[in-house]
């Protein structure tokens, strides 16, 4: 029986070693919706998403996909699940000796046994929804950044998934194809009803397109809400975060001692 809830995370605790990464993270996904992640570089953002996509276990707490505990997963369940997975990473990753159109068949011909009329059919649909089927014969070094961008997201929805998640899909880009990234998301999104998470640093872009957003920062969810609460918020971290502020809860520079002090210190720093 399916629930309104896609993903539910909670006490979720991640380390490397002796350095905690997330701490306690408590967070639920709904069913067709986008949602964002975001908050400073380091803050575990990536590794959340690598943990609801079953590549690392967290030290404690879970995460809950479509009913299921991700890190109980065995290898086949794990791998069964993933299927039902997709994640568009940073600058695209396509397979550079590969055609446009080999890019986004890869996966078809890799998990189904469809014949070739039905996978010509499948990527032109999924190649034409990102206005791409024109390209179809390109390889990807004859490809602007924002065109391998849609590509990838092609090559992401290409078996109808029921979530993607979307590392920083908006790094690089000019602002007019970064407006065409964000649109496709929250288009593809709605159309296709799957769930999509979004981690990412362009809070203006999110907020036209995300119906939820989180902030981490030091490995705990800072502030969340949606667009409108987000931009209302009084919070001195989301309004730093949102404006792009040098000063705030967030520290520009990284921990340490005194600046005279380490200048006192001559040849016996290092």
């Amino acid at each position: 029986m399916l629930t309104d809830t896609l993903i539910e995370i909670k006490e979720l605790s991640f380390s490397y070693g002796n350095r905690a990464i997330l701490k306690g993270i408590n967070l639920t996904v709904p069913r067709g919706k986008v949602v964002a992640i975001m908050g400073g570089s380091g803050c575990g953002k990536t590794t959340l998403l690598r943990l609801i996509g079953g590549s690392v276990t967290p030290s404690s707490g879970h995460v809950m996909l479509a009913g299921q505990a991700v890190h109980k997963l065995n290898r086949n369940d794990l791998f069964l699940m993933r299927r039902k997975i997709s994640m568009l990473f940073q600058f695209g990753a396509l397979f550079t000796d590969l055609s446009v159109f080999e890019n986004v068949a890869f996966q078809i011909r890799e998990h189904t046994n469809f014949p070739e009329s039905i996978i010509r059919d499948l990527v032109l649909m999924k190649l034409h929804a990102v206005g791409l089927r024109g390209a179809h014969n390109l390889m990807p070094a004859e490809l602007s950044g924002g065109m391998a961008r849609r590509v990838a997201l092609a090559r992401s929805i290409a078996l109808d998934p029921m979530l993607v998640m979307y590392d920083e899909p908006f790094t690089g880009l000019d602002p007019i194809s970064l407006s065409v990234i964000g649109n496709l998301i929250r288009r593809l999104t709605d159309a296709l009803g799957m769930t999509s998470i979004l981690v990412t640093h362009d809070v203006q872009e999110s907020l036209k397109i995300a119906d939820y957003i989180y902030f981490i920062s030091e490995g705990v969810i800072a502030a969340h809400g949606t667009p409108a609460e987000v931009r209302s918020s009084i919070s001195p971290f989301v309004h730093q975060f949102v404006h792009g502020e040098e000063n705030g809860p967030v520290p520009f520079h990284y921990p340490s001692g005194t600046y005279a002090g380490d200048l006192s210190l001559g040849n016996n720093f290092v």
